[in-house]
Parts: C-alpha cells; structure tokens; sequence
C-alpha cells in the first residue's frame, strides 16, 4: 500500500477508535458515578443548566474518556503509520485537543477540570501512544 495512503487510512483509524473509546466511557460513567439528582445529562442545555450541581467525582469519568480515548486512537494511528508514527500520534492528539478547547467554550466545566483536561489528557497520553506503538 502505498505511504500516503496508509497514513491517511492512520489518521481516520485513529480519530474513529479514539471517538468510539471516548463515547464508550462517557456511556457508562453514569452507570458507575450517577450524574447529581435533578441534573439532565442528557441535552447539551441540560448539562450547562446542572453543571453546578457536579462534584470533583464527576469529572473522573469525562477526563478518563478523553485521556483513553486519545491514548487508544494515537497508539494505533502510531502503529498502522507507514512512518514518522509519533508525528501521526500527536496528530490524533491535536485533533483531540482541539475537541476538548470546544468544550471548554460551550460547558460552564470548573476551570480546574478545564486546565487539567486540556494539559494532561490529550498531547501527553498522545505522546506516550506514540511511543508504545512503536517500540519493536
């Protein structure tokens, strides 16, 4: 197969595996944490309505989905790359990163929350994708 094209068939394997493993967390984190009584988790209004009422636990899940998410689509963007895989794993993480300054505009998230997702969940664990996938 030819390079580019298995580059560009990475970056789209990765930005799909990332976005399914970050949806997949966010699924059942209410299973696991319960959102705060009267909140509606379920709209866009809803959240930005309730925000408020969340608590420090709340915020585990959200940050583990984007840290994993990006982590699982970096490692194999890194791993089907046909070269400079690290450079396609932090691209996976800048696509992400870009997801998670959105967020930050459109959810009233606790700037705490807003720093440490932006800092750590998304270059860092894109990173050390990268470097997993491709040790020998």
């Amino acid at each position: 197969m030819h390079p580019i094209i298995k580059n560009i068939l990475a970056v789209i394997a990765g930005i799909t595996v990332g976005s399914i493993v970050n949806m997949g967390i966010i699924m059942i984190s209410g299973s696991i944490i319960p959102p705060p009584e009267g909140a509606d988790v379920t709209t866009e209004e809803g959240l930005k309505a309730s925000m408020h009422l969340f608590q420090p636990k709340h915020f585990i899940f959200p940050f583990l989905a984007h840290a994993l998410g990006t982590l699982a689509g970096a490692f194999l963007a890194a791993k089907i790359a046909a070269n400079n895989n690290i450079r396609f794993a932090l691209v996976i993480g800048v696509f992400f990163l870009l997801g998670g300054i959105a967020s930050v505009f459109m959810l009233p998230s606790p700037m705490w929350f807003n720093v440490l997702d932006l800092a750590g969940a998304y270059m860092p664990l894109a990173y050390l994708g990268g470097k997993w996938a491709s040790k020998d």
